[in-house]
Formats: structure tokens, sequence, C-alpha cells
């Protein structure tokens, strides 16, 4: 595997396999590298011929007050991971590279990032959507894979790479959970034993919703009073949002007769952790 820092030289090395009609896929990262991570890798290894990873904790898309100093970060585990997984580009730039002195060029999405973190975290997805351009036009790649935990930010991305005409195919892959559940995220860390506990509370709340489904009730209200107690009658825990919305609008449903999203975030102790789940309404 070779790193590669500098923008000119990614260029250069994954144009020479590009010439000779090499399949380029990509994955994108903020590193502190999970086995959610390593799925994406996974499925870009099959798939590809050429297998770039990048890690870059972007600071656009972090907002005032949030944990952009204190990311974690661990790049000897997460260079160990990506070799074992046969990845043949690290491309790990600084920030200066990404954002060279004079940068006033901004990304914004309408729409699908107007709600849910769009909501609570103004400008994040206008973070997202820059530098997520910016590492596209740099690799050039085939497809590039992105975990569905964050899913809003997967429909950002599918949104302005077909507005946009980017000739990349935007892969959506399955979140990843720990055994008892948890959604697989680089933040996790941040909790300590009593407030992991409590962070089961996200995931668990689906199974409520799929029982009440079951069970004929169709009143998003009736079903969102059921998870949001649920989840307040755990410790250590604040709704940001709980929203049932429709899987490509991402605007709220008025019922729960079709397929639908139910859309977390929620402040464990001083984490913020987010986790979805798509139902499918037969």
């Amino acid at each position: 595997m070779k790193i590669i820092t500098k923008i000119s030289e990614s260029r250069e090395e994954i144009n020479i396999f590009r010439c000779v009609g090499k399949r380029i896929g990509f994955v994108p990262t903020m590193g502190y590298l999970h086995e959610g991570h390593l799925s994406l890798v996974k499925k870009c290894r099959e798939e590809n011929d050429i297998v770039v990873v990048s890690i870059f904790v972007n600071p656009t898309q972090f907002g005032a007050g949030e944990d952009f100093e204190r990311y974690p970060k661990d790049m000897k585990n997460d260079t160990d991971m990506l070799q074992k997984a046969g990845v043949d580009f690290l491309f790990a730039p600084s920030a200066e590279e990404m954002y060279p002195t004079g940068s006033s060029t901004t990304i914004s999405v309408s729409g699908v990032s107007d709600g849910l973190c769009g909501s609570s975290r103004p400008g994040h997805f206008d973070g997202v959507a820059l530098v997520v351009t910016k590492l596209l036009n740099i690799i050039m790649p085939n497809k590039a894979y992105f975990g569905m935990k964050d899913y809003q930010q997967l429909q950002v991305i599918k949104r302005f790479v077909t507005d946009l005409n980017m000739n990349t195919k935007i892969i959506g892959m399955p979140i990843v959970r720990e055994a008892d559940g948890l959604a697989m995220s680089s933040r996790n860390v941040y909790l300590n034993s009593e407030e992991r506990k409590s962070a089961l509370c996200l995931s668990r709340s689906f199974a409520l919703v799929h029982e009440a489904i079951e069970g004929g009730e169709t009143e998003v209200s009736e079903v969102k009073h059921i998870v949001e107690s649920f989840i307040k009658d755990h410790p250590h825990t604040r709704i940001d949002y709980a929203q049932f919305v429709d899987p490509e609008t991402l605007k709220p449903v008025k019922d729960l007769s079709r397929d639908f999203l139910l859309a977390l975030a929620v402040y464990v102790g001083k984490t913020r952790l987010i986790d979805n789940n798509l139902f499918k309404v037969m």
C-alpha cells in the first residue's frame, strides 16, 4: 500500500492505472477505522481493480463547539488495517493541501439537506458536499462507497453527484453493528460504560416500531411517542431528533402506511449518536 499526501502525486499515480483501463474504487473516511469502514473497503476490493482509501478529518463540516479538535485519531492502526485489507493507495492529505489559502468556493445542496442533521448542524452538509466533491475530483473513481448509518449524508452526496453530472457511481452500504446492536461509529469511543449501555436505546427502539406497525398502528404521533418515551427512559440521553421521513426526499411522512425511514440523533452524555432504520410496509 502506498501512502500519498499530495493531490498532484495522487492524480499521477492513479492515472497510470486509469489509462490502462483499470477500475478505480474509492472509500472516503475520517479515520479511526472500525469494521464498518472495513466492510466498505471489502466491497470496494471485490468490485474494483484499484482500491483507494482517504483519511481526512474535514474541518469544514464541523460547527462551532463540535468535536473537530478532539476527533479520535490513530493513523498507525488505520494504516495497519488498510494494509491487511488489501488497499492499494491511502490518500492522507493535510488541511492545507485540501484547502489552500484563498479558497472561496462553497457547495450547497437544497432539499435533502434541509431537515434532520441539516437543521441540527447548520452548514454541516455544505462542508460534506465540498470535501466529497474535491475528493471525487482528485481520485476520479468509477465507484465510491459510503455507509448508510449516515443516511442523510448519502442522499446529499447522491444528489449533487447526479446534479453535477459527476462520473462516479455512489454505492450505499448497510450499517454494521456491534453484537448488541449498537451502530459502529468512531465516536463510540467517547462513551463510558454506563453511557454505552444507554446508547443501545437507539437500535432497540426499532423493534418497538416494528411491533407498532405489525399491530396496525399508522399514526406517526403515536409511534413517535413510543420511541421518544423509550429513549428518554434511559439515563444520560437527550433526543436531538426522532423523525419519520420519506426514504428518498427525507421529508416528514404523514402516516406509516408506506415505506419510511426512522432517523435518530440522540446525545448520550456529551456524545451525539445517529442511527436509522428503513421500514418496508407491505
